[in-house]
């Protein structure tokens, strides 16, 4: 076995440039396949980001006004969401496991003696946070809970940003906040992934439906769904609900204009299936250019066999076995094509890692929402070990052919 390596490394040391820019190709396509998929997974992450704030299997329902006559009634009806309806809606469909109806007050201004900042007050239920991923960490309090529903107390769960701008260094959990001069007792701290948009306050549903909802009406609600995979289903249970609302609110199932959904499952699918045809577009297009440079090795060791065509012939004649001439050229293909296609890889991942540093440290949330993490996987670069593998030994394995097929009689003529 050593005897093979000595051999490979001298012929490898006599043909120095030829094998460097051989080797030099297998490495570019190597390089350009981590690059690609690592720009491919930040543009994914940054993508799915869009998502995190709120769950994946979840729909968003506002009411608006009808735009179809309906039954003798005219257009232009508005559409209330009432105490009722959510269970009625859970009855209809086993596919809802939550309904969650939401009251949302904009533009109030909270204060903490001379310090303040503007946000909207939302009234919602204990189990909102299962909906749009707020989490109230441990040791900053909690969320809200059913006493506070059932007693409507003037309770809030304040952003994290809000609570440092209100009360800077002042731990704020127990502290009163003014809401356009009516007093909140913060009880929790929550923390989320929605970057984009100024941070909610929220409050106990009942509490607010009392100051600002008299009429006993919700402005949305977030449902959570289960047992729907497919755009396809989603779509059917869209519809359904959409009839079902127009049962007891009199309004077309054709009415797209009487309830607004935003189906939060049918968009995350439909952006996973786009994501999946670049993965594969990106994969097509690395494996094409990392195969250019396995056809520049092969070209490199057919030459090599062409040259040692003498030596070959005298070993055969010795008595060397096949397989053994055959071992030393996919040996040396498979060499060459590892060395550079791992120095291809280590370029690769140290640059997208580099990137992915310069991203996380230099702020910017739009950045980063847009493009998040541009690195690759530990099973990405164990699948493109296997990818070099297997190319080293295509490489090698038609010019070792011919090596075998050499016949010494030939070779020593031939010389």
């Amino acid at each position: 076995m050593w005897d093979i390596w000595q051999e490979i490394w001298g012929t490898i040391r006599k043909n120095k440039l030829r094998t460097f820019l051989t080797g030099f190709s297998v490495a570019w396509g190597i390089f350009i396949l981590i690059i690609l998929l690592a720009a491919g997974n930040g543009l994914k992450n940054g993508v799915k980001s869009q998502f995190s704030w709120r769950a994946k299997n979840s729909l968003m329902m506002w009411p608006g006004r009808t735009s179809i006559p309906y039954n003798g009634l005219p257009k232009n009806r508005s559409i209330k969401f009432r105490p009722g309806d959510p269970e009625y809606l859970k009855g209809q469909h086993e596919q809802i496991k939550y309904i969650l109806p939401v009251i949302e007050h904009r533009g109030d201004t909270l204060s903490v003696g001379k310090e303040y900042t503007y946000s909207s007050m939302v009234g919602v239920t204990p189990d909102f946070p299962k909906s749009r991923n707020v989490e109230v960490k441990s040791g900053n309090g909690r969320f809200i809970n059913e006493a506070d529903i059932l007693q409507a107390r003037k309770v809030v769960v304040i952003h994290d940003r809000t609570a440092e701008v209100l009360f800077r260094h002042v731990p704020p959990l127990g502290k009163y906040i003014k809401v356009n001069n009516i007093l909140f007792q913060v009880v929790g701290i929550y923390s989320d992934d929605n970057m984009n948009q100024s941070p909610y306050a929220y409050a106990p549903l009942s509490t607010i439906q009392i100051i600002y909802h008299p009429e006993w009406s919700y402005d949305s609600f977030d449902m959570l769904i289960d047992g729907v995979s497919s755009v396809k289903d989603n779509e059917i249970l869209e519809r359904n609900i959409r009839e079902s609302l127009g049962r007891i609110k009199d309004f077309s199932p054709d009415d797209n204009n009487a309830v607004y959904i935003w189906n939060i499952l049918t968009n995350y699918l439909q952006t996973q299936g786009i994501f999946n045809g670049i993965s594969l577009f990106i994969w097509i297009i690395g494996i094409g250019t990392l195969i250019a440079g396995v056809v520049g090795v092969s070209n490199i060791m057919l030459i090599t066999v062409k040259e040692r065509t003498h030596e070959l012939g005298i070993r055969k004649a010795l008595g060397a076995r096949p397989s053994s001439v055959l071992k030393l050229v996919v040996t040396e293909s498979i060499v060459i094509t590892l060395f550079f296609g791992y120095i291809g890889m280590i370029a690769g991942i140290g640059i997208t890692e580099l990137v992915a540093s310069y991203l996380s440290v230099s702020g910017g949330h739009m950045g980063r929402s847009i493009f998040m993490n541009p690195t690759v996987e530990l099973p990405i670069a164990v699948s493109a070990t296997a990818v070099l593998i297997v190319a080293g030994v295509l490489a090698g394995y038609f010019p070792a052919r011919k090596a075998v097929k050499i016949k010494p009689i030939e070779a020593l003529r031939n010389e």
